[in-house]
């Protein structure tokens, strides 16, 4: 009797459990068609309900600190003019996706847009204008199926950077974030368990920036490594990649989460996507949202606490006066004295302030005296 190979239990495990999301995310869809097949054949206008992804129907939950998504749905039926379209995309992506899932192969969000785009026989119109609406059908598609962007076998493109010192093992491939140079590692957008896993790690909390310049600055001076820490950054708002690791990297390794973002709404709305999630993606929150990260700066009181001068003041026009008085009025702000005072602060002010205008006390002082001055005073706000 010829011997069995040695096989990797965590391999084996893994591929079992995604064998069997597959077979799961799989009867969704094929559930959804027969569904409209019925509907057909009873010679009844053929329809998909779709959870909304709105305000009206997201909520705060106060005990688990984070936004969740409510049962009001949209029908959209095939008869609809106005629904017609919509109905028409989300079957042609679910029918995409199942390809996909039977080919054993991912694709790009920019990849399923092409693969589904085409002009319908007999008109001169597209299944789609542009990857905006492939983009918000796909989302439409993931709450309908209770099944998340990677299970139907869609990646978004790679956006943010981390470096510092943790092992991981990216599809197999082992990287040490402690010798990845200049560039640092490129956060994938699927960070799932089966694909990212965490190795030896000797850092003892995550600094999350808001952008590559300000990263690039840390990353240069070694910050990471003269605090122990691991330096992330996510481009803006971060995509749901970055979110998903920072949250791994929280509750799986236990590691405390640090934003250091603009003073201005914009920079707040990042730490409030970060901490209780956000509208578009309220049903995905208890894999993504960290409800003890905490905004270590750019304060508004920075201006006159670090001496800054005149030329770093941008003006605050209508749209971000309009932007931050709804940030103050989120459930989640709205009865937090701190934030309430940082933002009317902000207001009296009338202007807001980049990360980087602390370059101008000093190439380093961003790095060398006002994170460290924070985290050794817990100067932040939560």
């Amino acid at each position: 009797m010829a011997a069995k190979k040695p096989t990797d239990s965590r391999g084996a495990a893994r591929s079992a459990l995604s064998e069997r999301t597959d077979a799961q995310t799989r009867k969704g869809i094929v559930e959804l068609g027969a569904r409209v097949v019925r509907q057909s054949l009873a010679e009844t206008d053929p329809f998909v309900d779709v959870p909304l992804r709105s305000l009206s129907n997201t909520s705060f939950n106060a005990r688990k600190r984070l936004l969740e998504m409510g049962d009001s749905t949209q029908r959209r039926n095939l008869f609809n003019t106005a629904q017609a379209r919509k109905f028409m995309q989300t079957v042609l992506l679910s029918k995409g996706c199942k390809d996909l899932i039977e080919a054993g192969k991912t694709l790009s969000l920019r990849g399923m847009y092409y693969m589904s785009l085409h002009t319908i026989p007999g008109t001169r119109e597209k299944t789609f204008e542009g990857q905006e609406e492939s983009d918000g059908i796909l989302e439409d598609i993931e709450v309908a199926l209770e099944a998340l962007r990677e299970n139907l076998h869609l990646f978004a493109k790679k956006r943010g950077t981390m470096v510092g010192p943790i092992t991981v093992r990216d599809n197999g491939d082992e990287i040490d974030c402690r010798r990845m140079g200049t560039g640092g590692y490129a956060i994938p957008s699927i960070c799932e368990p089966g694909v990212v896993e965490f190795g030896k790690c000797d850092a003892k909390f995550v600094l999350h920036v808001e952008k590559d310049t300000v990263w690039s600055r840390f990353n240069e001076d070694r910050f990471w490594e003269k605090h122990n820490c691991i330096l992330t950054e996510g481009s803006g708002q971060p995509p749901r990649g970055v979110r998903r690791l920072l949250w791994r990297l929280h509750h799986e390794l236990k590691l405390p989460i640090y934003c250091l973002l603009d003073c201005d709404p914009w920079g707040h709305y990042i730490f409030s996507v970060i901490k209780q999630g956000s509208i578009n993606l309220a049903f995905e929150s208890s894999r993504l949202a960290i409800p003890d990260a905490k905004f270590l700066g750019i304060r508004a009181e920075d201006y006159e606490r670090c001496e800054l001068t005149d030329d770093v003041k941008i003006e605050l026009n209508d749209r971000d006066i309009e932007r931050a008085k709804q940030i103050a009025g989120y459930p989640w702000f709205v009865d937090k004295k701190p934030w309430q005072k940082e933002i009317q602060r902000m207001l009296r002010n009338g202007f807001k302030m980049e990360v980087e205008s602390l370059i101008t006390k000093d190439i380093s002082y961003v790095t060398e005296e006002y994170v460290p001055a924070r985290l050794k005073a817990r100067d932040w706000l939560e």
